[in-house]
Order: C-alpha cells, then sequence, then structure tokens
C-alpha cells in the first residue's frame, strides 16, 4: 500500500477534495483508511450506562486509498511512491518527484 497510518494525504475525489489529514487508521483486507477530519458522518448514540449523555456525534468515516494521495513530508507536495532498495538493502518507500526515500 502506498500510504502508511501516520502519512500526510490529500484527498483526490469526493466531497472533501483538497483537504489534508493525517492517517489514523488502515484497512488493508478493504483498501480503506481513516483519515482525521476527512469524509465526517453523523452517529446517533442511545444513551447507556457507560454514556448517559447518548446524542448525536461527528466522528471520521473510511475512505478508500484510490481518493487518497501522499504529501511529502520533505516539500509539502503530493507525490506518487515507489519502493526499492536502500543502502541496508531493505525495500523502502521513495518519491517519484524527486527520487528521495520517505521516511
Amino acid at each position: 500500500m502506498h500510504i502508511r497510518k501516520g502519512d500526510t494525504v490529500k484527498v483526490l475525489a469526493g466531497n472533501d477534495k483538497g483537504k489534508e489529514g493525517t492517517v489514523l487508521e488502515l484497512f488493508l483486507e478493504k483498501q480503506r483508511a481513516i483519515v482525521e477530519g476527512i469524509n465526517m458522518v453523523t452517529k446517533h448514540e442511545k444513551p447507556s450506562a457507560g454514556k448517559p449523555e447518548g446524542g448525536i456525534k461527528k466522528t471520521e468515516a473510511a475512505i478508500h486509498v484510490s481518493n487518497l494521495m501522499l504529501v511529502n513530508p520533505a516539500d509539502g507536495k503530493t507525490t506518487r511512491t515507489g519502493r526499492k532498495l536502500n543502502d541496508k538493502g531493505k525495500l523502502q518507500r521513495y518519491s517519484k518527484k524527486t527520487g528521495e526515500f520517505i521516511k
């Protein structure tokens, strides 16, 4: 997958197009991600013993990773990613725009 937990990503399609956020969680089998402040939905919570207040809460919903693009931490611009061997012989992500390794 081209993004990881903790990455800053930009939304390419949907109601939140153009917004940026941090990846909070990834679902590899469904190829979806939860991004901070993106794809907000309202949930109704019934009052219970644990949460007696109940009410309406806003929370992030999952978005497909094809609608997300990684923001390069070095220059703050979006970039496609690839994987190649670093000097230690381990596969690492790199920016196809600049050619530099990411993290």
